[in-house]
């Protein structure tokens, strides 16, 4: 059945479709008269017959059993369609989803890098040629620029700030780099630091924010962790320390993955390490504020500051990851040692896909209700990114992406100089330490304490982790996402992340993305990331986040679009017809049941 439905013309296949609804209607109430006929015929042939249909009713969305009528038929029609088996295939023609083992997954799919080298498009804040010597890990010597295009380092001649002194009558201007030196210099050289002496020290270089800025979640966290766990006295004057190292560490200027161009920037952990420090004393010039007329208005915030001001629980488990973080860093028998690679795609319109004439054929799909970070290890996972990346780990978000951002505190530093993602835009991430595991979500969010990071590393001594930030629209109604336009969006979107740009490279593990607070469908984002994949030529394992109905409906809806030979391109004009019917009236209809109906309709006109 299924080779005979691929010999069909796609499109005019979906135009008898939109053409005999009518005549759809009559096949099924036809079917319901025969079905009629049938109630005579002995109970358990019949249960038999039912338990060989490849879609029983209890996989699909309860949604599918709501009281209007779907456009393919009143309710009782549904009701009757949804218990009517399918014809069986032979056993050994069924198609079904794969097993987790058959995805591919680093580093067994990892195609030899070559030397480490820069281009144009891409910035190493090391010594490359050190690097490939085996030589160490050596910053790389460079030029400070105070430059629109390049990060704006506290350290840079250019950086000044406004003091009052005491000694004179008007403020004067001096060089922030050596205000900053000088205040945590001195909390360096302490044994113990406490909150306040923190506080005092961030306020003396910005001094701008002095009624603005509260440290009141700092200072609460510090005193709510019991003293068995209070190592933070001697913590601060650490971190203070490894902020002082960044003249030394970052040498180059730090370029900014800029809107509309494809670049990447690889530089190492102990570089990352001591910029996050400077993240944490709130060091970086410019980068307080994000008023429309404001230098950095595109970028996230870096500083800490939003992060130590007013109290909440769920700060409490940020701080103890963070802190966490800047324990193990600057420990003086940790070894940081690898590279980490910071890598914005651009898609442009020329290799956007052509997605109503598409041919490409369902990919390998592996579901489970499993989660990415466990199951999906080795494979690119996906960051339900906000556009703004890292959306708000340094505030009182707490849902994937700030989770994952937690767990790998490296990607933090992403929001120095990675500019507001555009609707053709991914960023992907490789090379990152997972430092802690933790458990629950939102408010039940918990660090659950150190994790050692057993990954291998590649030949640019990357950690053989590969992180897709990609930002799915954020729907205030439900129903907005509806439409044709922004289905295509949400598919170019996806695509710019799968894309593959090499012959080794490993499948995607994903999930609900933009389900949760920006109000997507999940059935819908499923059949979309489906989609992008087949188009992408790689494999899916989908995680469902312990949602089993999901789960059973899309394995069956996956099923039965490989069992018909359903192309990319047919599936679009259904997600068409979908939107279009579900915004005709105010009732929500459901996917899966949608496109069964629809396959359903298109084999009755065979």
């Amino acid at each position: 059945m299924a080779g005979h439905h691929n010999n069909r013309n796609d499109s005019s296949q979906m135009s008898a479709i939109l053409q005999h609804e009518d005549l759809c209607k009559n096949c099924k109430k036809e079917k319901i008269e025969q079905e009629k006929e049938q109630n005579s015929k002995d109970v358990t042939s019949e249960a038999s017959s039912s338990s060989s249909s490849s879609f029983p009713s209890s996989s699909f969305s309860s949604s599918s059993t709501s009281s209007r009528p779907s456009g393919n038929g009143d309710v009782r029609d549904r009701h009757v369609e949804r218990d009517e088996p399918v014809p069986t295939q032979r056993q050994d023609d069924a198609p079904s989803c794969c097993q987790l083992d058959d995805l591919k997954r680093l580093p067994q799919c990892q195609s030899k890098l070559g030397r480490l080298t820069f281009s144009g498009s891409h910035t190493v804040l090391i010594d490359v040629l050190a690097f490939n010597q085996r030589a160490g890990l050596r910053p790389l010597k460079g030029r400070d620029l105070w430059h629109s295009n390049f990060v704006k380092m506290p350290c840079s001649s250019h950086s000044v700030t406004i003091v009052k002194s005491p000694v004179f009558k008007n403020p004067t201007q001096t060089s922030r780099w050596e205000v900053i030196s000088k205040n945590l210099g001195s909390l360096a050289k302490k044994t113990s630091v406490d909150v306040d002496d923190v506080a005092e020290a961030i306020m003396k270089y910005n001094q701008k924010y002095k009624d603005k800025w509260s440290f009141d979640a700092l200072a609460s966290f510090v005193k709510a962790v019991p003293k068995t766990e209070n190592y933070f006295d001697k913590l601060f004057p650490k971190i203070a320390a490894l902020a002082l190292k960044l003249p030394d560490y970052v040498q180059k200027a730090i370029p900014l993955l800029q809107r509309g161009h494809t670049s990447s920037i690889t530089l190492s952990q102990v570089q990352i390490s001591c910029l996050l420090a400077n993240a944490f004393f709130c060091t970086f010039p410019h980068r307080n504020t994000s008023t429309p007329n404001s230098e950095y208005h595109n970028y996230p915030t870096i500083n800490f500051s939003s992060l130590f001001g007013i109290w909440s629980d769920r700060k409490k488990e940020k701080l103890r990851a963070i802190m966490h973080y800047f324990k193990v860093v600057t420990d003086e028998h940790t070894k940081l040692r690898g590279l980490v690679t910071f890598e914005r795609r651009y898609l442009r319109d020329t290799d956007k896909p052509d997605w109503k004439s598409s041919k490409s054929t369902m990919p390998k799909l592996f579901v489970s209700c499993g989660d990415i970070e466990t199951e999906g290890e080795g494979m690119l996972q996906v960051d339900f990114a906000s556009s703004w990346i890292g959306g708000g780990v340094l505030g009182s978000g707490l849902v994937q992406e700030e989770i994952l951002f937690l767990m790998n505190p490296e990607l933090i530093v992403s929001r120095l100089f990675t500019e507001k993602l555009g609707d053709n835009e991914c960023l992907i991430i490789t090379g990152s330490q997972q430092f802690s595991g933790y458990c629950g979500f939102g408010d039940t969010f918990e660090w659950a304490g150190p994790r050692d990071d057993h990954h291998r590393r590649d030949d640019w001594d990357r950690l053989q982790r590969q992180i897709l930030a990609i930002d799915a629209l954020h729907f205030k109604h439900r129903r907005d996402q509806y439409t044709l336009n922004n289905v295509t969006r949400e598919l170019d979107k996806a695509y710019c992340g799968f894309k593959s740009h090499g012959h080794s490279e490993p499948d995607i593990a994903t999930g609900k993305w933009g389900c949760g607070a920006f109000n997507g469908d999940p059935q819908l984002k499923a059949v979309i990331q489906l989609m992008a994949a087949a188009k992408a030529n790689r494999g899916v394992a989908f995680f469902t986040f312990r949602d089993e109905h999901l789960k059973q409906g899309l394995e069956q809806t996956y099923n039965l679009l490989v069992a018909e030979g359903i192309t990319v391109g047919k599936l679009y004009g259904l997600l068409k017809n979908f939107c279009a019917e579900q915004r005709s009236d105010g009732f929500h209809l459901d996917l899966f049941e949608f496109i069964k109906n629809s396959v359903r309709c298109s084999r009755s006109l065979l």
